[in-house]
C-alpha cells in the first residue's frame, strides 16, 4: 500500500466537495480515529480521519462504527470547537502527507473564529491535531508527543504547532527535465529508490511504476515516463485501483501496470471508494486481534495458575492419604505407652494389622513425652483426614475454573470487537479484572446481546452465541422450550439453537456443523455434537456464566466445513 503525497493530493481534490459543508456530529470510535458527519450539498457525508499507526488515512466512508459510551476528551474538545462549524478549506501542504482542514465557527463570546484540524499521515508518527491558526497554539491532539518522545517537536496542548521536519526534496510537479535528469545518478544503482529520495510525495510503489513504464530505461524514456505521470497528476487525472497479487494487496491513484501480471485488478470511479474498499475492516481486524490478544494472554495466565494450583493440591492430597498411617502410629503408641520415656527417638513394636506378625518402627520426637508424641500423631491424623475433603473440593473448583477459562479461550478465537468487549465485561463482573472505566454509580445497561444469525438450506433460522453473555441470553431467555439446542460433547464451544418446532435432518446436520465450527474442535473431524430440546437444558444455581447441564440428548458426528458456514451466513443475509 502507498498512501503517499500523490494519493493525498487526489484525496484532497475529491474532499473539496465538503468545503462549505457544516460539521453536524463528531465521534471518536477509537483513540486514533475521528469520524465527522458533514452536511453538504443536501446530503450527510462521513469523513474518517485515522492516525492508526498501521493504517493511517483520511477519506469519506459509509462504514458503521461503534462509539464508546463516554466520548474521549479529544472528541469533546473537537465538538466544542468544531461541531456546528463550517468547513472553509481543505488544503494539502505542498506534496506532503499533511492536510489542513479550516473550520469557521464561533467561540464562547459568539465571535467568529477559525479552528484548524491537521491530519498528519506519517506511519507510526501519524496524528490528528486541533489548533488555533492565528496564534499557532495547539489545543489538543489524538496522540500527545512529549519531550521524552521527541526533542525536536512536541505535540501537546498549549505548545506552538511545529510542522513535521522538511526532507528537502524537490516538488515532482514543477521539476524541469534538466533538474530531473541531474537528480538521477545513472551509476548509483536503483532508479526507483533515487526518485523516492529526490522527490517529495513519491512512494516506492509509484517509483517502480515510473521505472517500469520507462522500459529499458535511458534518460529520455525515464523522463518521458515521469513527466507523463506527473502531467496526469497535475491535471487531476487519476485512475484509482486496487491490485491484489498472491503476496499482498496494493492501491494507488495511478494505474499499477507493473503489478498486473497474474494479479486481480479492481478499478474504482473515485479515490474515496478505493480507499474505503482497501482499508475497510483491516484496522478493525487489527484492533480485534490486539484486544483479543490481551484477553487471551490474561485468560491463559489464569488457566496456568489453576493448573499449578491443582498440582500443589494433588501433592497435598497425597500427603493427606497418609492419614491412616498417623492413626496407626497413635494406636500403637497408646498400647506401648508404659515402655516409652522422654528422649526415645523411635518405638519398635509389633504391627497388629500385619497378618505376618511383623514389626514397625515409629519415629519419635526425643524432646517430647510419650503422651505428647501420641497427641502429635493424632493431630496430624485429624488434619490429614479433614484436608482430604477440603482439598478434593478445591481441586474440583480449580478444574471447573479451567473448564470455564477454556471456554473463554475458544470464544476469543472467534470474537469480533463487540464480542471481545462483552467477554471483558464478563471478566469484570466475575471479579477477574478491575473495571478501569468505573467512575461512580451508573445505571445498569439493559442491552440484549447481538447473536450470530444463520439460515439453513431449507430456510430455518439458526442462532449462535459466541460468548457467555450471548449463550445465556440465547439459551435461558430467548429460545422457546420446544426449540432444539446443540453443543459439542465435552468440548468448549458455542450454544446453538434451531428456531423451529419441526427440524429436518439436513438442518440438524448444518446446525451441528455450526456448533463444531464454533468450538475448540474447529480443525477436527468427526466432532461429537449433542442435541436436545431447550426444555431439557438447565443452568445450575451458582454456576459460571454459560455453564449448563442437559439430559435426553442424542449425539451427531460432523466435520466442520467453513464453506458451509459461509453459505449459511449468506442465506441469512439474503433473507434479512
Amino acid at each position: 500500500m502507498a498512501f503517499d503525497g500523490v494519493v493525498t493530493r487526489a484525496v484532497v481534490r475529491e474532499l473539496h466537495k465538503l468545503v462549505g459543508g457544516r460539521i453536524s456530529k463528531i465521534h471518536q470510535p477509537h483513540h486514533t480515529d475521528i469520524v465527522m458527519q458533514v452536511r453538504t450539498q443536501g446530503e450527510n457525508v462521513k469523513l474518517l480521519l485515522s492516525a492508526n499507526p498501521t493504517y493511517p488515512r483520511i477519506h469519506t466512508t459509509t462504514e458503521e462504527f461503534t462509539n464508546p459510551l463516554e466520548a474521549p476528551m479529544f472528541c469533546m474538545l473537537l465538538r466544542k470547537h468544531c461541531e456546528g462549524g463550517m468547513i472553509e478549506s481543505i488544503q494539502q501542504v505542498g506534496m506532503e502527507r499533511v492536510i489542513h482542514i479550516d473550520v469557521r465557527t464561533r467561540d464562547e463570546l459568539g465571535d467568529t473564529v477559525t479552528r484548524r484540524i491537521i491530519m498528519e499521515i506519517m506511519g507510526k508518527h501519524s496524528n490528528i491535531i486541533l489548533m488555533e491558526p492565528e496564534s499557532g497554539m495547539i489545543l489538543d491532539s489524538a496522540l500527545h508527543v512529549t519531550m521524552a518522545i521527541s526533542q525536536y517537536r512536541q505535540v501537546v496542548p498549549g505548545k506552538s504547532y511545529v510542522a513535521p521536519p522538511s526532507q528537502d526534496k524537490q516538488d515532482p510537479l514543477s521539476v524541469t527535465e534538466p533538474a530531473f535528469l541531474s537528480s538521477i545518478d545513472w551509476n548509483s544503482g536503483r532508479l526507483d529508490k533515487q526518485m523516492v529520495d529526490a522527490f517529495t510525495g513519491i512512494s516506492p510503489l509509484l517509483a517502480k511504476e515510473i521505472v517500469y513504464r520507462a522500459g529499458l530505461a535511458n534518460r529520455e524514456s525515464l523522463w518521458s515516463s515521469f513527466a507523463g505521470i506527473m502531467h496526469a497528476i497535475r491535471e487531476h487525472e487519476y485512475a484509482p485501483v486496487i491490485v491484489e497479487t498472491k503476496d499482498k494487496a496494493n492501491f494507488h491513484v495511478v494505474a499499477l501496470t507493473h503489478l498486473t501480471e497474474e494479479a486481480s485488478v479492481k478499478p474504482f470511479s473515485t479515490v474515496q471508494q478505493c480507499l474505503q474498499a482497501f482499508y475497510e475492516g483491516k484496522a478493525l481486524r487489527d484492533t480485534v486481534k490486539q484486544r483479543a490478544h490481551d484477553l487471551i494472554r490474561f485468560v491463559t495466565g489464569e488457566r496456568n495458575k489453576n493448573e499449578k494450583k491443582i498440582e500443589k493440591l494433588e501433592s497435598t492430597l497425597q500427603e493427606a492419604r497418609d492419614a491412616d498411617q498417623f492413626r496407626l502410629y497413635g494406636e500403637l503408641i497408646t498400647a506401648n505407652m508404659h515402655q516409652m520415656k522422654r528422649g526415645d527417638t523411635q518405638l519398635v513394636t509389633v504391627n497388629w494389622y500385619d497378618e505376618a506378625g511383623g514389626t514397625i518402627t515409629i519415629p519419635l520426637d526425643p524432646l517430647k513425652t510419650p503422651s505428647e508424641n501420641l497427641q502429635s500423631y493424632y493431630k496430624r491424623y485429624n488434619k490429614a483426614k479433614n484436608s482430604m475433603q477440603v482439598v478434593g473440593e478445591q481441586i474440583e473448583q480449580a478444574q471447573a475454573e479451567i473448564q470455564y477459562l477454556d471456554g473463554l479461550l475458544v470464544q476469543l478465537s472467534h470474537a469480533t470487537l463487540k464480542d471481545a468487549e462483552e467477554i471483558r465485561e464478563e471478566l469484570v463482573e466475575q471479579g477477574y479484572v478491575r473495571d478501569r472505566k468505573k467512575r461512580g454509580p451508573r445505571k445498569k445497561k439493559d442491552v440484549r446481546p447481538e447473536l450470530e444469525a444463520y439460515r439453513s438450506t431449507d430456510g430455518t433460522d439458526i442462532l449462535v452465541g459466541k460468548n457467555n453473555k450471548q449463550n445465556e441470553y440465547l439459551t435461558n431467555k430467548l429460545a422457546a422450550p420446544y426449540e432444539t439446542w446443540l453443543h459439542t460433547k465435552d468440548i468448549p464451544g458455542s450454544h446453538v439453537v434451531i428456531r423451529s418446532r419441526e427440524v429436518s435432518e439436513q438442518t440438524l446436520l448444518e446446525a451441528a456443523n455450526l456448533a463444531a465450527y464454533y468450538s475448540r474442535a474447529q480443525q477436527g473431524s468427526q466432532v461429537p455434537v449433542d442435541f436436545t430440546l431447550i426444555k431439557h437444558v438447565k443452568k445450575p444455581s451458582g454456576a459460571k456464566p454459560g455453564y449448563v447441564i442437559y439430559e435426553q440428548q442424542r449425539t451427531l458426528y460432523v466435520t466442520p466445513d467453513p464453506a458451509l458456514i459461509q453459505q449459511l451466513k449468506m442465506n441469512a443475509t439474503r433473507g434479512a
